[in-house]
């Protein structure tokens, strides 16, 4: 359903969206900083390693919930509940994602397999991992989520510009977050912009955060703790599947994981595609 009260990029009227933008990503960051500066003192956790990680997740899901809390009551001055949220008839956009998310590795882990870009050498049960990486990437997914399609994606969505290019900005400032990470290059900055394409495209249609929450979670887990591959360049735990690349390339994704693969370039965008056209239907 499109919302009707659109305004120009650069309204003159109260906080325009591209100031708005900037204040929220400035304060997103002073948080962050403000959070590794206070994890910096349990340094210690990192012994545990996902401990580690899955300490620091939660500071951030707090984080940002608190700075898309204040920014849309006293800069935007709309209730939170338009970032999302809300469960009623959106049930099954949760399964919709899983079941998504585990096409797309069906058949992108299947072509690496076949074509041996990929071995699975060997299968390693570790409970722990999988369950607590299960809840750190459910973290994630809410806090990128949130960031990326509730507020920015929306706060696009309020503008006169075009959905699409909305859509395309908030994918880009998506891969932006991701500059840092170990092993970049442009192909995985190029599908995590087409990743943020993909997880974006029903929110312009729906506005509503269950399916693209549920398809980052289990992209995320699937890929890693699962499957065996880095989550956009990390590792975060012990893996169910121990993989074996002939040799690093864009076939398989190499240091990067499935995200540095020209795979998931064709994968993203055809469900990039597939998503748009069943809702313009």
């Amino acid at each position: 359903m499109e919302q009707q009260d659109h305004e120009s990029f650069f309204s003159p009227k109260g906080i325009p969206a591209f100031a708005s933008i900037i204040i929220f990503l400035v304060s997103f960051f002073i948080v962050m900083s403000l959070f590794r500066s206070v994890l910096n003192l349990f340094s210690e956790v990192r012994g545990y390693g996902m401990g580690y990680f899955f300490i620091g997740e939660g500071i951030m899901l707090l984080s940002v919930f608190i700075v898309t809390f204040l920014m849309m009551r006293f800069l935007d001055r709309r209730p939170f509940s338009d970032l999302g949220f809300s469960l009623k008839g959106r049930g099954k956009d949760i399964l919709y994602g899983f079941l998504m998310a585990v096409l797309i590795y069906a058949i992108g882990f299947g072509v690496c397999l076949l074509t041996g870009q990929i071995e699975v050498v060997g299968v390693h049960l570790h409970w722990s991992d999988l369950l607590l990486s299960g809840l750190f990437f459910a973290m994630v997914a809410i806090v990128e989520e949130t960031m990326m399609r509730g507020y920015v994606l929306g706060r696009l969505l309020r503008t006169r510009l075009n959905k699409f290019i909305s859509l395309l900005i908030s994918s880009l400032l998506f891969a932006l977050l991701h500059l840092m990470n170990p092993n970049v290059a442009f192909l995985p900055m190029l599908n995590l912009v087409l990743g943020g394409l993909l997880l974006g495209a029903s929110y312009l249609y729906t506005r509503n955060l269950w399916f693209p929450v549920s398809l980052h979670f289990f992209w995320n887990w699937i890929q890693g703790p699962v499957l065996g591959y880095e989550v956009s360049g990390n590792r975060f735990c012990e893996t169910l599947f121990s993989l074996r690349l002939p040799a690093n390339n864009l076939i398989n994704g190499g240091a990067f994981g499935f995200e540095g693969s020209l795979v998931c370039t064709v994968l993203a965008t055809l469900f990039t595609l597939f998503i748009i056209w069943w809702f313009e239907q």
